[in-house]
């Protein structure tokens, strides 16, 4: 399969984009820009062409797809009840990076849904993630587009790194913004709960509905989970070099670094390390790459996925990264982190 390249970085190409709809309808997948991450899309009504995500990425059936829509009224046909939690929720956040699990209707094939009775649905903000899902028909499944397991793609070049020949199309909007996947509640059960952290945070989300707990599943790895959401079973996110996070206080931190990146090196691997513009020249050996600064948490989150695929091409045998304990993201970096690092965090004293 030859995968057609079209260029939106200045706007969207209406010819492109009729284009893409087109693909959609008949069973195709196109990969495009959001604000969080690009995704791989497939019409979510569709169980041959949800089917087609899953075999591209490489991805476990069992693991839910994200359908993705361009208006509130969309939710009618797959959802069988919107609690008015859910109408806080859209108001206040949607379209943006807040995806709301939902009880669904038939309509919603199990294909797209991993088998569940319930369904994921969100809003982006992003021009031409929204002109795509209308001219593909309104509702369009779509987990990150790239080769599961891997850092998620924040350019296009990123996604034809993983799916070049395996999609018809990707949309190419230029480096997205966030960087990190949507925040996930789930909204059926009695008490909200937050299955995947993200830009929307515990805090906004408890200042509009009260307690929304963090399901304990994102605390532990459980291989006998059944995932309710993208995230939560299987290793995501991780580079090719095996990854350690390592917490504590600054300097023991940087002092421990340094230790594992010396003996890295002493045996012939290759270190990389993954500081900050504030600690990035405390590290003398290995490949050390800043993340953005502790000033401005977005330059971490929307850098951290590409720095992690640098460090694939790079070729490094180990990476060892700092923690990051950020007022409003530091949760939903350090998600992603723990799954990229498989649970391998080292406290320095």
């Amino acid at each position: 399969m030859e995968t057609r390249m079209a260029d939106m970085t200045r706007g969207i190409d209406e010819e492109e984009m009729a284009r893409a709809g087109e693909i959609l309808k008949r069973g195709g997948l196109v990969a495009f820009p959001t604000e969080t991450v690009y995704g791989l899309g497939a019409n979510a009504l569709d169980e041959a062409a949800a089917a087609r995500i899953y075999a591209a990425k490489g991805r476990p059936s069992d693991n839910p797809l994200i359908v993705h829509i361009c208006e509130f009224s969309a939710l009618d046909r797959i959802v069988r009840e919107i609690p008015p939690e859910a109408k806080k929720l859209a108001e206040a956040f949607w379209p943006g990076p807040l995806t709301m699990i939902f009880p669904k209707t038939d309509l919603v094939p199990y294909g797209t849904t991993g088998g569940l009775d319930t369904v994921a649905v969100r809003m982006p903000n992003h021009p031409l993630a929204l002109a795509m899902i209308r001219a593909g028909g309104g509702y369009i499944a779509a987990p990150s587009a790239n080769t599961s397991g891997r850092p998620s793609p924040t350019r296009a070049s990123h996604v034809a790194d993983d799916l070049n020949g395996k999609i018809d199309m990707i949309i190419d909007g230029g480096d997205v913004g966030i960087g990190l996947e949507s925040t996930i509640v789930d909204l059926t059960g009695d008490v909200p709960a937050i299955l995947r952290p993200g830009y929307i945070n515990q805090q906004m989300l408890e200042a509009l509905l009260g307690a929304v707990p963090i399901d304990p599943a994102l605390l532990k790895e459980d291989p006998n989970l059944r995932p309710k959401a993208p995230g939560m079973k299987y290793r995501h996110y991780a580079p090719k070099a095996g990854l350690t996070i390592v917490e504590g206080r600054p300097e023991a931190v940087r002092r421990r670094i340094n230790e594992l990146a010396a003996e890295e090196e002493r045996t012939g691997g290759r270190a990389g390390i993954i500081a900050t513009d504030e600690s990035v020249s405390a590290y003398p050996l290995g490949i050390v790459k800043s993340v953005g600064t502790r000033t401005d948490e977005i330059t971490i989150s929307a850098h951290l996925y590409g720095i992690l695929r640098e460090f694939d091409e790079l070729e490094v045998t180990r990476i060892y990264s700092e923690a990051f304990e950020t007022p409003q993201l530091g949760q939903a970096i350090m998600n992603r982190l723990i799954k990229a690092a498989g649970h391998q965090i080292i406290r320095a004293e």
